[in-house]
């Protein structure tokens, strides 16, 4: 299968870009399936069930969340009515919606979409991600019930996203961490068959400090003093991601055989498995 992950879109100027690019990303590169992070999507805090809306329709077949899921109050109802939109698996119990579940991608393959939080550095004590994940993965295991395992790692600190790769190593198709907004350069095939990026990056303008404009944060850095709000800048944005292509063969079911990182637009030197014009 060929599958694509883009990462925490960005304000308006993210999704404009993503809505804009995922038809063209699809035909070109034949694209079975397709996961979006949204969850900065709406003026950098959470999504709108709108906006979530217009990203499926621009082709994305699942959205994934992370630790402004709810930042969006309406999400606390329109996550339980809209099975495609997954927030981590570790968060709240109380939380409504779900973290993991099996999706159809084309041909009736069937995709497993899981995503948990990191704990390291975060604003708040989440439940084990590791143990999390390895129960979801029991209920539809790669090579059983799912043909490929995409897992969004959404964390801080790239050693705790290394070691989810590592401990999920042939037992999943993609792990591809998403949070920090900065795209990492060491997309990878581990051992066992795992596709594994540290950071997909933020589908967003890179002219910013990690998508916000620039004024705002250096002034907290250099005086410790906050004077307005954060905004998301809306310069031209790039779309940020990863590409991978899955095995069919019934022996390597769902490994990786070619990931490649995927920016399009804006101000980051483009990459991608094919040009898209």
């Amino acid at each position: 299968m060929k599958l694509l992950f883009l990462g925490d879109v960005m304000g308006r100027a993210g999704r404009t870009a993503v809505i804009d690019a995922l038809p063209r990303m699809r035909a070109a590169w034949a694209l079975d399936f397709i996961v979006v992070n949204a969850e900065n999507s709406a003026s950098g805090m959470g999504m709108t069930a709108r906006i979530g809306e217009e990203i499926f329709a621009a082709g994305a077949d699942v959205i994934t969340l992370g630790d402004h899921a709810f930042d969006q109050r309406e999400m606390l109802q329109h996550i339980g009515s809209e099975p495609r939109i997954i927030r981590p698996l570790n968060f709240s119990k109380a939380a409504p919606g779900g973290g993991a579940r099996l999706f159809e991608a084309t041909r009736g393959r069937k995709v497993l979409v899981a995503q948990a939080l990191g704990r390291t550095f975060m604003s708040r004590p989440y439940d084990d991600p590791f143990s999390a994940l390895d129960q979801a993965l029991k209920t539809a295991p790669m090579g059983g019930a799912a043909d490929a395992v995409i897992v969004d790692m959404h964390a801080e600190a790239t050693s705790e996203k290394m070691a989810m790769g590592k401990f999920l190593d042939g037992r999943v198709s993609l792990v591809v961490g998403t949070h920090t907004h900065v795209p990492t350069s060491d997309a990878m095939i581990l051992p066992k068959g795992t596709g594994y990026l540290t950071d997909a990056g933020m589908c967003g303008d890179y002219d910013s400090v990690i998508g916000m404009q620039a004024e705002e944060p250096m002034r907290r850095f250099l005086t410790g003093m906050a004077k307005g709000r954060f905004e998301p800048a809306q310069g031209p944005a790039t779309v940020s991601g990863v590409y991978i292509e899955t095995d069919d063969s019934p022996a390597n079911k769902g490994k990786a055989t070619r990931i490649v990182p995927v920016r399009i637009g804006g101000r980051l030197q483009e990459q991608g498995p094919a040009p898209l014009d």
